[in-house]
């Protein structure tokens, strides 16, 4: 018996901010001469992003600047510390989630809150507690004994694992219904330490929060498309433990991510690949669409070269990218959305699907689409 993804709703905050207004702030914020901001600008230009998302209004150009998180008005010398960062978090990531949760509730019209049996949630820009599992289950009014579970500081293959966890609690108990909740507010942990690390990851990262129901196929019998969670497989490259890297730093929690990221999957994707799909007893010819975790153009092109497909087979993940930015462990979530709203998907029709993130790890898995739109 299979379990499946019957719903998927997503949300962003407010500020919607075109690529080039945050190319702008961050010529400012880095103080970069001339020869610096055309170097910055080469990388803006060829990352595949149109817009981006943030719950807070410094990247606009005609942001309030006294408003300003991170200090702008005052040339960034009141640079917001770690427990700051932390205090917006807390303050807006459980309702960016709850938003999410209602548009996927709104997809699914038979599903009450007090059906769900289990909770999981996913974050690694922000902890506190009591977390976002308890504000939610108090917001949404789901049950007090609902199981819970908080996946944290996985990066952007969070999502995967907890797709993962949700499938094993299905087959273990066939009438579950488990709530996935991801909320990623990346933006507030801009650096502006002048490192070409800095300006990499400043250049992707965005907010976004998704929601997405799994259920037992057996429990989505009138839902039109569903998503049948078929085969997982994980990998951790030793040789890239240090290619991408998250810490909690004194002024909010820093990334590291080195050009080398883009070729080491395509190097190891391969043969990940193979292994994913010798476990699900599949052939490669067998997959009819892909949603690799948009991290950045590079890493979607990398992942294309490295298994042979089109960019056409990969276009939902662009469309995210182009649309959003990368949300960190949202992102897939958007990119799953996107194939399962598809009206030219066709049933029966398998899905391969990756996300990467610190270790340096691969997340990988196989989907089945079941019904049209």
């Amino acid at each position: 018996m299979s379990s499946c993804i019957s719903a998927i709703g997503t949300a962003n905050p407010y500020y919607r901010v075109r690529q080039n207004d945050i190319y702008q702030f961050m010529v400012k914020a880095f103080g970069l001469s001339d020869t610096n901001a055309f170097r910055l600008k080469k990388i803006y230009d060829h990352s595949g992003i149109d817009y981006r998302f943030s719950i807070i209004s410094d990247f606009e150009i005609n942001g309030s600047k006294e408003k300003a998180f991170f200090g702008y008005h005052n040339e960034f010398k009141l640079f917001p510390g770690t427990s700051e960062r932390l205090s917006l978090y807390r303050e807006n990531a459980a309702n960016l989630a709850l938003e999410a949760v209602k548009n996927c509730f709104s997809h699914h019209s038979e599903i009450h809150p007090t059906s769900i049996t289990h909770l999981i949630t996913v974050s690694c820009t922000g902890m506190h507690a009591p977390g976002i599992d308890i504000e939610l289950i108090e917001k949404l009014g789901l049950r007090k004994n609902i199981e819970r579970t908080c996946i944290n500081f996985m990066g952007c293959y969070g999502s995967l694992n907890a797709l993962k966890f949700a499938d094993y609690i299905c087959r273990a108990e066939p009438r579950s219904k488990v709530l996935i909740v991801s909320v990623e507010l990346c933006t507030i942990h801009f650096q502006k330490e002048n490192t070409l690390d800095n300006w990499v990851a400043n250049s992707l990262f965005s907010d976004g929060a998704a929601a997405v129901l799994v259920e037992t196929e057996t429990m989505t019998k009138n839902k039109k498309v569903n998503l049948a969670l078929d085969t997982f497989y994980s990998e951790y490259l030793n040789e890239a433990k240090y290619e991408m890297e998250w810490f909690v730093g004194d002024t909010g929690f820093e990334m590291k991510l080195t050009s080398k990221v883009p070729r080491l999957i395509l190097k190891n994707l391969k043969a990940i690949s193979n292994k994913l799909l010798l476990k699900a007893n599949l052939q490669f010819d067998d997959i009819k669409q892909f949603a690799v975790h948009p991290g950045g153009r590079k890493i979607l092109e990398a992942a294309e070269n490295a298994l042979g497909f089109s960019s056409i087979a990969n276009q939902h993940a662009y469309d995210t990218l182009r649309e959003h930015g990368n949300m960190s462990s949202a992102t897939i979530l958007f990119v799953l959305k996107k194939l399962m709203d598809n009206p030219q998907g066709i049933d029966g029709e398998h899905i391969l699907s990756f996300a990467f993130g610190p270790g340096l790890t691969v997340e990988s898995m196989i989907l089945k689409r079941i019904g049209n739109a």
